[in-house]
């Protein structure tokens, strides 16, 4: 080879580099288009950036170097704009200056706050666009029809909040400009007002065939849009929250390219067709909150990639057992979350679990499932949430149960038959979140002493389970992540700890029903969470609380029992003492639980007057102060509390004039009984009473001599507790007798104790 024909080589392939080098870095060396710069600016003046996210926009500099800023590496036009908002949320107005941006093909807005605002008509002149998401920004009135000429769209996400409360921002009265979008292979109207386009919707075939994930879940939906049934591409289908009543209809299951499957929430009904089978490919399959009747049927067993399913919520039947037999045709099982609660299924728990090594969460509560906790139970390593309350499980759980659950987090198991069975040294492998143990029976009948280990707890509640003694229950130092703590209705005896009050995160406090006695401790100040606003409370996972909407805790407030789900359990501030034999004055330190919103602390043995500063908790909604021993006045303060809509304050001896406000005035009579009060609700005239009010008898019976009748029951009374005392009173010499003895006693005492107030 000649020197001349080298050195043409060595050129050419320097010319080509250097071309190459210029055309791959062109954007190193060229700054952005002046036209775009300023119309990225202009842009930027319309907007409010309270955290200054855009701070490197600025008016001589290179745009492509600019926060969310992507050009084209070959012709340096702004090609995307990533301004997605979080906690750092952009508001104010969309600047025309984008239609400057005649390149550009992706816009992300998502997740700032532009509410208010109808999302921009121009916005369907940006005819490069291929990537569209407005969601979760709060716009709100009708979705431009022009959005329909962006021919060249792939992605349009308009989808706002799903758990909103107010899920209709956006509305439409005609998709018509949909069938435009010839190239649309993703679609999120998630929270839009489409229930004017309803039926519209049901018999047109308007949605583009080449879509693979539609979301129209909170759309006010009555039927399933009939273009569905032509989208054979689909993968992602989500038509949850809405109103749709009907069969699940038969050309659902022919769409066997299915990924993920959500109907929940809806009215559907009549039984699953065999034809589930046919959806081999569904990862996620979501019927939830239906009225979805019959068996699961036999094909569930093809659905070997199946890793979800919630089928909680509907009035299906049959045999537990027989389902995880279903899956387990599988050469490998893949479920991960089963949900099946709130159904008719009945049968054992079948001890083939084995196969179910990928398991993370299982949900079986509200059933009639019988027979014991299998023992391969405790092979489930993977588990993380249980939920098997209120079913008819029977039988002994021993440690052995949860030899190898290293990752379990929640564990609700009340409202069944079964006995907990551990030695006094063990120590779990766990670290528990949740613990629900009501009504079980525990061996010995004390508190766990493996609670102590229990670090992360944030729920505990073992009501109902005969357990004896003091409350140690360390449980103020070593479970100091207590959010929720209910050991109502069980036999605890002796003083409240003081040390309980340094559960600083404590929200619900329930001890009612027991045989507390001392005096209220005056450091419930200590209870932060019940002083501090919502947002600087200990939150609660969602992950591991949230199975559905399922009930995590018991509340007793206005005189009945509510449940709370995982949504609204945040919210609850509660201190329920009932039913004990706490004596002593209130004190005045309860009233700096600002954020309580129901306290019940009846039938004690409470004295003294009602705290004068117990208008200060204004957020109480239900107080509960009856058949104890308050004497005075009722506090003035108290018309202050303006939320309040339960209130008992019978059976004291409370005397005067109740305060006036219109909430105090609006309660039932039912509320003032058994004091010496005077003023509305009662019927008895403050002006007439000329410094007494009638006795609780003359209140009741229209002045009819009750005092002979009230003495004959206080010495009836007396008689009977002599002539009990006399008879059992060696038996006080055991102890096991002197407990049950003791608890009984209190019980009459309470009990005579409110006969003679009544007549008194």
């Amino acid at each position: 080879m000649n020197m001349g024909s080298t050195v043409v080589r060595f050129l050419s392939i320097a010319t080509l580099f250097t071309i190459c080098l210029l055309l791959c870095n062109a954007n190193l060396s060229a700054p952005c288009k002046q036209n775009e710069r300023q119309a990225l600016l202009m842009f930027k003046h319309d907007l409010e950036d309270p955290s200054n996210r855009l701070s490197s926009w600025v008016g001589k500099g290179d745009c492509c170097n600019w926060t969310g800023v992507v050009c084209d590496n070959l012709t340096v036009h702004v090609r995307e704009l990533h301004l997605a908002g979080h906690v750092d949320m952009l508001s104010g107005k969309i600047n025309q200056s984008l239609l400057n941006l005649k390149h550009l093909t992706y816009l992300d807005l998502s997740n700032n706050d532009f509410q208010g605002m109808q999302i921009p008509s121009f916005l369907g002149s940006l005819k490069s666009l291929r990537y569209l998401n407005l969601s979760h920004s709060w716009f709100v009135g009708l979705i431009p029809h022009q959005l329909g000429n962006l021919t060249s769209l792939q992605v349009l996400d308009l989808g706002n909040p799903p758990y909103s409360e107010i899920y209709s921002l956006l509305e439409v009265e005609s998709l018509q400009w949909i069938s435009g979008l010839s190239q649309l292979q993703h679609l999120d109207m998630s929270g839009a007002n489409l229930s004017k386009a309803s039926d519209w919707l049901r018999v047109t075939n308007t949605l583009p065939s080449l879509v693979e994930n539609l979301d129209m879940s909170f759309c006010g939906l009555y039927h399933i849009p009939g273009g569905i049934a032509n989208m054979t591409n689909l993968k992602f289908l989500n038509l949850g929250y809405n109103s749709i009543s009907s069969t699940i209809p038969k050309w659902l299951y022919r769409l066997s390219h299915l990924q993920s499957l959500s109907l929940s929430y809806n009215s559907f009904h009549g039984e699953i067709s065999s034809s589930l089978g046919n959806l081999t490919s569904i990862v996620n399959l979501d019927l939830s909150f239906n009225q979805v009747a019959g068996n699961i049927p036999n094909s569930l067993g093809n659905l070997c990639k199946l890793t979800t399913l919630d089928m909680s919520e509907n009035n299906l039947n049959g045999s537990v057992s027989e389902i995880f037999e279903r899956f387990s045709r599988c050469s490998s099982v893949q479920i991960e979350s089963l949900s099946l609660s709130w159904n008719n299924l009945s049968g054992h728990l079948t001890d083939k679990l084995d196969h179910f090594e990928k398991l993370r969460l299982l949900d079986l509560a509200n059933n009639s499932i019988s027979g014991p906790l299998p023992p391969s139970f405790g092979n489930l390593s993977c588990l993380e949430v249980v939920t098997i309350d209120d079913n008819n499980f029977t039988g002994v759980v021993s440690q052995l149960h949860f030899t190898n659950l290293t990752k379990l987090v929640r564990f609700e198991a009340s409202g069944n038959s079964l006995t907990l069975e551990t030695t006094p040294h063990w120590l779990p492998p766990f670290q528990l979140k949740i613990l629900v143990l009501n009504s079980w029976h525990l061996e010995p009948s004390e508190l766990p002493m493996w609670l102590q280990s229990q670090t992360q707890l944030q729920l505990l509640s073992m009501s109902n389970t005969r357990i004896s003694g003091k409350i140690p229950m360390w449980i103020g130092t070593s479970l100091s992540n207590l959010a929720v703590l209910s050991l109502r209705s069980n036999q605890f005896h002796g003083h409240i700890p003081y040390k309980l009050c340094n559960l600083t995160y404590l929200q619900i406090l329930d001890l009612a029903h027991n045989n507390l006695s001392g005096r209220m401790p005056r450091c419930l100040y200590n209870f932060t969470a019940m002083t501090t606003p919502d947002d600087t409370r200990l939150g609660f996972d969602p992950v591991i609380y949230g199975v559905g909407q399922r009930e995590n805790a018991n509340v007793v407030t206005k005189g009945r029992v509510v449940k709370y789900g995982n949504i609204l359990l945040s919210l609850v501030i509660s201190l329920d003492l009932s039913d004990n034999i706490i004596s002593g004055e209130i004190p005045e330190e309860l009233t700096s639980l600002i954020y309580l919103q129901s306290v019940n602390l009846s039938y004690n043995l409470l004295s003294g007057r009602i705290p004068p500063k117990i208008g200060d908790m204004r957020r109480l909604e239900s107080l509960d102060l009856s058949m104890n021993q308050l004497c005075g006045q009722i506090a003035p303060s108290m018309s202050s509390l303006t939320f309040l809509s339960a209130l008992n304050l019978s059976y004291n001896n409370l005397t005067g004039e109740i305060p006036k406000s219109t909430q105090l005035q609006s309660l039932d009579q039912s509320s003032f009984i058994g004091n010496k009060l005077c003023g509305p609700p009662l019927e008895v005239n403050c002006s007439n009473t000329n410094g007494t009010v009638p006795s609780v008898a003359d209140q009741k019976h229209g002045g009819s001599d009750l005092l002979e009748d009230g003495w004959f029951y206080l010495s009836l009374g007396l008689g009977f507790l002599f002539g009990f005392w006399s008879v059992l009173g060696s038996l006080l010499l055991n102890l096991p007798w002197s407990i049950v003895f003791s608890r009984f006693q209190n019980s009459i005492v309470k009990k005579l104790y409110g006969v003679i107030v009544e007549y008194f």
